[in-house]
């Protein structure tokens, strides 16, 4: 007789038999098997969940998933902080105008603004040293004195002032002296002109006077300060010793020889 053998498969859990459509749980050696009926192969690997150690069901793919979402999920506080920030930014307040846009607009609306107030400011002032009339000064003040040029040769042409030489010289000297007080902050104002008197000899010395004109109202205070011979005698005596020419030029000046007096009227 003959006998037809049975394939019987066992889930090691303590040789409990299942059959193909069983599905096993795994835990711990208990042996305990469930069957879905009429389920394909497909269907059950789908439906199939695992267990943990002690016997609680989990879908093996979610759990998987959950492990990565959380992963990718984390960021830290100050990313967090970040990206709050931005998206504030970038959120539209109308149109298509945004937060970021607004705040760049006032900025440069506020520079904008300081620019021009600076600009007014600069164009409005007024320097009330800078206003004065001309005409009010008529009161005359004149200064007499020589100095010195030690490397220029004297020649008899320099008595005549009539003399080609003399005019060139003379004429050279007052040039200088013009600049030197018409560019002075405190006596350009007041300064009427420069003249060259005498050439006399001792290398060349020469004899000059300066003229300044006076507000009749001012008159008594600025002959005490502003236009008084320690003043005007100080700007000539700087001016020498910051002078550019070289001490070998025939042009250059001697400090000490400067000589200054106020003419009495």
């Amino acid at each position: 007789m003959d006998v037809e053998l049975e394939a019987i498969s066992t889930n090691k859990n303590n040789g409990s038999a299942f059959q193909p459509n069983d599905q096993v749980t795994a835990g711990n050696g208990d042996g305990v098997a469930y069957r879905i009926p009429g389920a394909t192969e497909k269907e059950l690997l789908l439906h199939v969940q695992s267990t943990d150690h002690n016997g609680e069901k989990m879908p093996i793919s979610h759990s998987a998933d959950n492990h990565r979402s959380i992963g990718n999920t984390y960021t830290s506080p100050e990313i967090g902080s970040v990206c709050t920030i931005k998206k504030t930014l970038n959120d539209i307040i109308f149109w298509k105008v945004r937060i970021w846009m607004v705040i760049i607009f006032i900025f440069l609306f506020i520079f904008a603004v300081v620019i021009v107030t600076l600009l007014v400011c600069a164009a409005i002032h007024e320097d009330t040293d800078e206003n004065f009339d001309p005409s009010l000064f008529k009161i005359p003040l004149f200064f007499d004195g020589s100095f010195q040029m030690p490397n220029m040769v004297f020649s008899e042409e320099l008595f005549i002032l009539s003399s080609n030489q003399s005019k060139t010289l003379a004429d050279i000297c007052q040039e200088k002296l013009s600049d030197l007080y018409r560019s002075s902050p405190a006596l350009g104002r007041y300064f009427s002109k420069a003249e060259v008197n005498a050439f006399r000899n001792g290398s060349v010395i020469v004899d000059y006077q300066l003229t300044f004109l006076m507000p009749e109202d001012q008159q008594d205070q600025l002959r005490n300060f502003t236009l008084s011979r320690e003043m005007v005698y100080n700007v000539f005596r700087q001016f020498l010793y910051d002078q550019d020419a070289d001490e070998s030029e025939p042009m250059f000046i001697d400090p000490g020889s400067l000589n200054m007096f106020l003419r009495q009227q």
